[in-house]
């Protein structure tokens, strides 16, 4: 941490500096047009999410809680950050972006919320207090485990599910942070057409566009996807990558589907 950057402590271990601290997403209904804009870009990329899954902003601890009430629970990061939840539960929500006090946050405001289960996916839970564009990553990469649940794919190795739901986050911040002009001509990346042509570009869904230093936090965090040293989320991901380079997202998703790996 350079010395002369302030920083907010969150209470539990982490800290942002005031630049992040702009862009957090700090509670659930703040969370919501941000949540909503994802599912639109996995409409756009045909791929729309039948069923409303709710998703709720919570705490570590209740993430972590969360987590270990999955029975499958099947492979997460060594610091979790994003739950795709199949289990009925009652996770406490936060309700109300906690207000700033010194050099930390004070009157967090939670609210348990009960989680039924109505289909293959209960909720998404995302920790709170995370850059917008980390945060909307995430969300990108939970929505697909969702939308393979939904879809029925079944007993996906973790290399194979967590490769192309952490495509789908590196697609994502690729459509927020490049033109359209310049982001990069593949087969396609959308999941109802095989040329590039027709595939889906969408624009940011920031509103007005992001600033500079949001803009490098998102080179950061595609660097970061790109280059993870792990099996399933780094090798998984290139392996992924390059099979809808070379085939396009429906076709990858068809040969998951009937495999359970990646096309060659």
């Amino acid at each position: 941490q350079p010395r002369n950057t302030k920083y907010m402590s969150l209470g539990d271990g982490r800290s942002l500096c005031m630049e992040c601290l702009d862009s957090a997403v700090m509670d659930t209904g703040e969370c919501q047009p941000l949540y909503h804009s994802i599912r639109d870009y996995y409409e756009g990329m045909n791929m729309k999410l039948d069923q409303q899954i709710p998703m709720l902003l919570v705490e570590r601890q209740a993430l972590n809680e969360a987590m270990e009430g999955e029975c499958k629970g099947p492979h997460h990061m060594p610091e979790t950050r994003g739950l795709c939840l199949s289990e009925e539960q009652t996770v406490s929500s936060i309700l109300r972006r906690p207000r700033i006090g010194g050099h930390r946050l004070l009157d967090m405001r939670t609210q348990p919320q009960k989680l039924t289960r109505r289909c293959e996916v209960t909720a998404i839970l995302v920790l709170y207090g995370l850059p917008r564009l980390l945060t909307g990553s995430i969300l990108a990469h939970e929505l697909m485990h969702g939308w393979l649940r939904l879809k029925g794919y079944r007993n996906l190795s973790p290399e194979v599910e967590e490769g192309i739901c952490q495509v789908m986050s590196y697609l994502w911040l690729e459509s927020e942070i490049l033109p359209a002009s310049t982001r990069h001509a593949q087969p396609s990346t959308s999941y109802a057409s095989s040329s590039s042509s027709s595939s889906y570009r969408p624009p940011s869904s920031k509103k007005g566009g992001i600033s500079h230093t949001e803009k490098k936090l998102g080179e950061f965090f595609m660097h970061q996807i790109a280059n993870d040293t792990s099996t399933a989320y780094g090798d998984g991901f290139r392996t992924a990558y390059k099979a809808v380079n070379k085939y396009g997202l429906r076709q990858t998703l068809n040969h998951i589907r009937l495999t359970g790996g990646f096309p060659v």
